[in-house]
């Protein structure tokens, strides 16, 4: 489980400029939408879309729906990302907990570890074209990969 950013606009990539010529792109600026996202080993992918930022309450969230969803005990592989660990939210880990969700946390700084970050690199290089969105179109996108995902869409880890 992870979350991630997508912006309307493509990344800023590199760029051939004559010697000795500036080149210069002006970047565009605009609210990213934020995805939350859970990888289950059944190979089925569940997302949430927030055109505001991912907090702990909202991260807390998708785990109590994610749990209501998926009716086994659960082990979560999580980075250390600060609404991961946040010691004011230690009462939601509890009730989580209880309700049968295990949590695993990666080690520092080793976010090849976690499956979804792959997942994430191929939507923003690969499954998303390279273009413009407006925010009902990034939207619309980012909904049909999470439907496609498994059939349209597919990681292998090999």
């Amino acid at each position: 489980m992870d979350e991630a950013g997508f912006a309307p606009q493509p990344p800023n990539r590199s760029v051939w400029t004559k010697r000795g010529e500036v080149h210069a792109i002006t970047a565009k600026r605009a609210q990213r939408m934020n995805v939350i996202g859970a990888l289950l080993s059944s190979g089925r992918l569940l997302l949430t879309q927030l055109w505001q930022s991912v907090n702990g309450l909202w991260f807390f969230g998708f785990l109590m729906a994610l749990i209501e969803r998926v009716s086994k005990p659960m082990v979560v592989i999580l980075d250390n990302a600060s609404i991961h660990t946040a010691k004011k939210l230690k009462p939601y880990w509890d009730l989580l907990e209880e309700k049968g969700m295990r949590f695993y946390f990666l080690p520092p700084y080793s976010p090849e570890l976690n499956r979804i970050e792959l997942l994430w690199h191929k939507m923003k290089y690969e499954w998303l074209a390279f273009k413009t969105y407006t925010q009902d179109e990034l939207e619309q996108a980012i909904d049909e990969i999470g439907r496609g995902f498994g059939s349209k869409y597919t990681l292998t880890f090999c």
